[in-house]
């Protein structure tokens, strides 16, 4: 699952990175492609942290860490901050994207049953 979870996003990536310089070569800073490789870079990059995170965790015995539920929080979360940051604004997508990290945290916490007295 992961190997493809990374050409997928890794060819989002090329592809958004190709429409971006298209779009700065015809004078359009801003734009859709360019957003698109912001929001997908963010949740790689959320998705390889909370994997070193949980993985680190697991290692010395402080806490369990399932990262499956992860992979559909960055989709979601990734089309919801995607929507939201081209109609609002990047600073809204970003409180989109904190406000999904937030929620995980609290996900691996209640598994972990830190949560749960």
């Amino acid at each position: 699952m992961k190997r493809w979870v990374w050409i997928a996003g890794g060819l989002v990536i090329v592809f958004g990175l190709i429409a971006a310089r298209a779009a700065r070569l015809a004078g359009r800073q801003g734009s859709r492609p360019a957003t698109l490789v912001s929001v997908v870079t963010a949740w790689l990059a959320a998705w390889a942290l909370w994997g070193f995170a949980g993985g680190l965790a697991m290692h010395f015995d402080v806490a369990t860490y399932d990262g499956s539920l992860f992979a559909l929080l960055a989709v979601l979360g990734g089309v919801w901050q995607y929507r939201v940051q081209v109609r609002q604004g990047s600073q809204q997508g970003l409180a989109v994207f904190v406000a999904a990290q937030l929620l995980w945290l609290g996900v691996v916490l209640w598994q972990n049953g830190i949560l749960v007295q």
